[in-house]
């Protein structure tokens, strides 16, 4: 897939908004949650997992330091922070973009929201919304143009006239239809070709823009067909299509939610919220930092593109470069969104969360790179037509229509199909073993058996599923030909030391996931005390 069609397919890149749905906790394999395993068993695994991932580390570091003046890597690797003394990995477009090209961008405007927010919030509460949306189209009107803001106003102005008909399948129709049209060719060649002008990042601006200006069109849409008595005016959908730290990159904040918040005359901070807000807004400063030093020793997005040197490298070197290129892709998903949401924070918003780090997850069903976006499907489509998500027909026909919209906002090509149709199958199978293994003889069974070897036993089939999530989204991080040499070299050539072992690996780090899990659980729902003899009190 050529870069200018991944700048089509989506607002930024294809790594930024991979994102899966998840099913209620009725489904999920969290039985036994509040079962320990004893301290001994867990420092163990600690240690297991540290001495891995530094193996794997230093494997990666040494192809980094022996291959950094390879031909190929001429591009990617380049000078970095002199002192050093070592080149810097700039193979990923949107890393640097955010932190070079469109930082002060960004800085100028969101800064510039900040005050006049902050300003007419004091001022004037009751409009602070139609602020909120004034600001952010005089924005956007400077930074891509008269045309460009004609386009978004057309598609609000479709989209709000079919809103006032009432009809939900009207309004997905409607909304599908216009999300195609700057999707799929020739369609999205012509609206870009109104726009393109000398700003170098227009093309992808024009992108995020529209798909998420669409995105919240469609929200607002199916929100009024809610609303019992009138409609909501174009005041209101203006004012939430053009808030201006959403508008070209997200999150998604669905209407209902928007306009409640965004309305709210009644402004109180919670207790040591600034100092929360402050303290997070360090946090990713600090992470951008420690990622930018990383990109000096460890080439993991550049490595990847060049099979001749992937297919020398061991499989634990394989397996590390597969793992970190998700994690990093959730940590500039998590700060891209951290930023956006801090300012939003300050605006007396409550944005979705960043999505939760790879690392933590072992199931299909909490997986999503955006949270926005995954909420916004989880209402609209896969709740709605899911229902209880305890069906399997139901289930299945939920999650083909939720990733077929999926398809449809990342760009049809065939990288997405694959991608769409692995993670639609891992959600479902979750529910098919699940359902089987409710059934006698395996109930039986596990019920006979203790908590704690019930959390062992389903630890293995977590950590086989880990390896699942890690392969059908590597392929859309790097490559369809790296994932399919790290599957190869996993499951088929490196069996069975390289399997087994990394899948032990694996099982450690997930038992710790659930470790954690089982604090927050009882931090949550503190276990019952026990009843003293029986029942009957001691008596004094």
């Amino acid at each position: 897939m050529t870069e200018a069609h991944i700048y089509k397919s989506q607002p930024t890149d294809i790594t930024a908004r991979i994102l899966m749905l998840g099913y209620k906790a009725s489904v999920r394999f969290t039985m036994g949650i509040k079962a320990a395993l004893p301290r001994y068993e867990l420092y163990l695994y600690r240690a297991v997992l540290v001495g891995a991932l530094i193996w794997a580390g230093s494997w990666i570091f040494d192809a980094s330091s022996e291959n950094v003046d390879r031909k190929s890597f001429k591009e990617s690797v380049r000078p970095g922070w002199h002192y050093f003394g070592r080149k810097m990995d700039v193979a990923d477009f949107e890393w640097i973009m955010w932190f070079t090209t469109f930082r002060n961008h960004i800085l100028f405007a969101l800064v510039g929201h900040v005050i006049f927010a902050k300003i007419f919030t004091v001022i004037a509460p009751k409009h602070r919304s139609l602020i909120f949306g004034v600001y952010g189209g005089l924005a956007v009107l400077v930074t891509m143009g008269w045309t460009f803001m004609a386009l978004v106003l057309s598609h609000c102005i479709i989209l709000y006239s079919i809103a006032l008909v009432k009809s939900k399948w009207l309004s997905f129709a409607a909304g599908l239809a216009t999300l195609a049209s700057i999707k799929m060719e020739p369609y999205n060649s012509w609206q870009e070709s109104l726009v393109t002008g000398s700003f170098d990042l227009q093309d992808i601006l024009f992108y995020g823009g529209c798909g998420f200006s669409i995105m919240r069109c469609m929200s607002f849409c199916l929100e009024n067909c809610e609303k019992k008595e009138g409609n909501y005016t174009f005041s209101d959908l203006l004012r939430y299509n053009f808030y201006l730290p959403f508008f070209f990159f997200g999150p998604i904040m669905t209407f209902d939610r928007f306009h409640a918040q965004a309305n709210n005359t009644q402004l109180t901070r919670k207790e040591r919220e600034m100092w929360n807000i402050t303290t997070k807004a360090l946090l990713h400063l600090g992470v951008i930092l420690v990622v930018d030093v990383f990109f000096h020793y460890l080439y993991i997005l550049t490595i990847p593109s060049d099979m001749k040197l992937v297919t020398k490298l061991s499989d634990w070197c394989l397996a590390g470069l597969a793992y970190s290129n998700l994690v990093y892709d959730w940590v500039k998903a998590a700060m891209m969104f951290g930023v956006i949401n801090t300012v939003a924070t300050l605006d007396h918003l409550d944005p979705p969360q960043p999505p939760k780090c790879i690392t933590m997850l072992y199931v299909f069903a909490e997986t999503h790179f955006d949270r926005g976006i995954n909420d916004w499907l989880c209402k609209y489509v896969y709740d709605y037509i899911g229902g209880d998500h305890d069906k399997i027909f139901k289930e299945l026909l939920a999650t083909i229509c939720t990733f077929a919209i999926t398809t449809l906002w990342l760009g049809p090509c065939q990288l997405v199909y694959i991608w769409s149709f692995f993670n639609c199958f891992g959600l479902n199978f979750e529910l098919w073993v699940a359902k089987f293994f409710s059934f006698p003889p395996f109930s039986t069974i596990e019920n006979a058996m203790g908590e704690a070897m019930s959390r062992r036993i389903r630890g293995i089939f977590n950590a086989a599923n880990f390896w699942a999530i890690v392969l059908y989204n590597v392929l859309a991080l790097n490559s369809l030909e790296f994932a399919k040499l790290v599957a190869r070299r996993m499951i088929f050539k490196g069996f069975p030391l390289s399997t087994l072992s990394v899948l032990l690996v694996t099982y450690c780090g997930v038992q710790l996931v659930k470790e954690r899990e089982r604090e927050q659980a009882l931090l949550e729902e503190p276990e019952p005390v026990k009843p003293v003899d029986g029942g009957k009190e001691k008596a004094e």
